[in-house]
């Protein structure tokens, strides 16, 4: 079958809930995917970050394999080897006391909210049912009704009301605006380091520490988000060290499973993890040895492959080539290690016929907000590629503009 039959059955059979490319991909190695009818490209989306090991890992595949064969699933009624050492691993990596494992990275969202929730209550106080977690504005944390309650994009609210109580929204990158939003009743301020899917926006200088001090003076929890941003994809290995603003609970997941297995982890310090008792949360899958041992392994290449400084060393490299590109159209190239964002005028048309253009040429990216094209491949990439990146990227713009 060619890529044109795949289409036409996904579209009659799928729910039309998202809006690809069309490309029908079917083997995948490192930083190269190749589709049905044999043509190959360079992935700089990177399965939103959850490919950073790149594509097929030979030993987190080996990983995979093996425990495969030997055990895949108890759930959370019995033991199982893998989750305690696991836990151990991941608790000593991020410098937290406890971790509650999930399996995508909503459900790790949802499992902060209660959390601080849980720890408002029984650990600050506040008054039954009358918790706040304050979120930002233009946020994007997961599509469950809870987590599109504080969400401000009207797409993906429109019809899916009503909606849960307690949130209160305030302008990502304003700390004032954040002191000012808590009461005695707030619990926590949920927050990305980079707001990845609104475009790849950046806080200014200094802005999560002063939200550190802010939530340490006034006894809220603060949690980030590292969904995205987080095991070195930001050339650093949480986005939040940039500014040594360790939060309390931390969110991860995607890459945690090494672009093979869903698995995500919700981290935080003992007095406030300590609120759970069994019974009060769960998951049948959360856990599971499977993709356990699938994330130990994913840790190991992090760390013996110097994925992080790799994030770093090329991130800096493939921007300031960006920036050699001159044209009318681009208004501005941002990010942090290997998180790209170029952001187009309105007057380019939108950054999906760009994204379109570039598929043509051999490099997959997405478009995000209508109007920035995303570049965040896979953190093994070196320069030799980027190189061939950078003059498929240049070319487009030139034919565009043309």
């Amino acid at each position: 079958m060619n890529s044109k039959q795949y289409i036409a059955i996904e579209d009659q059979y799928g729910a039309h809930n998202y809006h690809p490319l069309d490309v029908v991909i079917d083997k995948a190695k490192g930083i190269w995917v190749w589709d049905v009818d044999g043509r190959k490209y360079i992935d700089c989306l990177s399965a939103y970050s959850a490919v950073n090991h790149g594509h097929n890992h030979p030993r987190i595949i080996k990983a995979l394999v093996a425990q495969a064969r030997s055990l895949s699933l108890t759930s959370r009624a019995f033991r199982n080897d893998q989750w305690p050492m696991l836990a151990k691993e991941l608790c000593r990596m991020t410098g937290y006391d406890m971790v509650l494992p999930m399996n995508s990275g909503a459900e790790a969202v949802e499992t902060a909210v209660k959390t601080a929730r849980k720890w408002g209550y029984e650990k600050k106080g506040i008054p039954d049912d009358l918790a706040e977690i304050i979120v930002c504005a233009n946020n994007f944390h997961g599509r469950t009704v809870t987590v599109i309650s504080f969400s401000t994009e009207a797409l993906y609210r429109k019809n899916f009301g009503p909606f849960t109580p307690g949130f209160k929204v305030v302008p990502f990158g304003d700390a004032d605006a954040l002191e000012k939003a808590i009461t005695p009743n707030t619990a926590a301020f949920l927050v990305e380091p980079i707001q990845a899917e609104a475009g790849i926006l950046i806080p200014p200088d200094g802005y999560l520490k002063k939200v550190r001090e802010i939530c340490t003076k006034n006894n809220v929890l603060f949690i980030a988000d590292e969904i995205q941003t987080g095991l070195g994809r930001t050339g650093k290995l949480m986005a939040w060290e940039y500014e040594y603003a360790k939060p309390d609970v931390l969110v991860i997941g995607k890459s945690l499973g090494g672009g093979c297995y869903s698995i995500s982890a919700c981290l935080a310090k003992a007095d406030v993890m300590n609120v759970y008792q069994p019974g009060t949360h769960g998951s049948t899958f959360g856990g599971n040895p499977l993709a356990c041992a699938v994330a130990r392994e994913a840790l190991r290449v992090i760390k013996d492959e110097k994925l992080v400084a790799n994030a770093a060393k090329m991130g800096k490299y493939f921007m300031a080539k960006l920036r050699t590109i001159h044209s009318r159209y681009i208004k501005e190239i941002r990010g942090k290690g290997l998180l790209i964002g170029l952001e187009l005028y309105p007057e380019a048309g939108g950054a999906r016929r760009f994204c379109e253009a570039l598929a043509a040429a051999g490099l997959l990216c997405k478009e995000t907000h209508d109007n920035v094209i995303r570049f965040a491949p896979p953190l093994i990439i070196g320069t030799k590629d980027l190189d061939w990146a950078y003059e498929k990227i240049k070319g487009v713009f030139t034919a565009l503009e043309n």
